[in-house]
């Protein structure tokens, strides 16, 4: 019976917020593009430093370990959007026709500055699918925590999990919507990540113990990624000579995402 209700609670959580994220981001608030790109920013470092880090450091792990595990997390993201990078550029290449390829040498330099320029607004994708299934795997584990505990908490440990991940679930969208138009793709991929939550909540159940050590870790690592997409990725897309107006609404979009995350996660841990 409880396994059964760690699995419900862990899919609906996990899947339910990307779902409920969709239709806002691709709903209501579809045509706003450009401010969708710094309410992601937003959420994502609002997730990462005002949600998972304080959360992390709450616990008995060693500050050394947590920091150690946090600068690892972010030379790994780099690196696998180095290698993403590489093999996209790599491919570009062994497309290219032969006569296209003999006169690549003489514009060889201004190509790559385009193609890497082109690049930043189609990377981050697989940094945030690897972060959010990290940080889907905790939130399984605490959900079957709670519900261990008490089928009542586990109730509530579940929807507060699917409702503050809303808003950091549309900045994922907004990420993987950047290397590829298809909604539909973007919206699998996300919901993949998000069921990584009963696969935390099923192994959870069965080594609870063992497993909450841990969690910090895991809660780490999932903030490594989402840093270094905001950073890397959202935050030098919005880095242009733009109007006062336009630079206003940047930052006043970039203030409600972190708000919202700031906001849900301190009413969530309230209760």
């Amino acid at each position: 019976m409880t396994l059964i209700a760690i699995l419900v609670g862990t899919l609906a959580a996990g899947i339910g917020s990307v779902w409920l994220a969709a239709l806002l981001s691709f709903g209501a608030l579809a045509r706003y593009t450009q401010h969708m790109l710094s309410l992601a920013a937003g959420a994502l470092l609002a997730t990462a430093f005002m949600h998972l880090l304080p959360e992390a450091f709450e616990s008995k792990a060693s500050p050394d370990n947590l920091f150690a595990a946090l600068l690892v997390g972010l030379v790994f993201f780099f690196l696998l959007d180095k290698a993403e990078l590489w093999h996209h550029g790599h491919e570009h290449r062994d497309e290219a026709p032969s006569g296209q390829k003999a006169e690549a040498g003489h514009h060889a330099h201004g190509h790559e500055n385009e193609h890497d320029h082109d690049h930043v607004h189609k990377s981050g994708g697989w940094a945030v699918l690897a972060g959010d299934s990290v940080h889907a795997f905790g939130d399984g584990i605490l959900i079957a925590s709670a519900f261990m505990a008490d089928l009542r908490l586990g109730v509530v440990a579940a929807l507060a999990v699917m409702v503050h991940e809303v808003p950091h679930h549309m900045g994922d969208l907004v990420v993987l919507r950047q290397s590829s138009n298809n909604r539909r793709i973007a919206l699998i991929k996300v919901s993949l990540a998000g069921a990584v939550t009963a696969l935390g909540g099923v192994i959870g159940f069965a080594l609870v113990d063992q497993l909450l050590g841990y969690l910090p870790f895991f809660l780490v690592l999932a903030s490594s990624s989402f840093v270094y997409v905001a950073l890397a990725d959202l935050i030098p897309q919005l880095q242009k000579r733009v109007t006062a107006r336009e630079t206003a609404a940047q930052i006043a979009w970039l203030a409600i995402g972190i708000g919202l995350v700031t906001l849900i996660s301190r009413v969530a841990n309230s209760h």
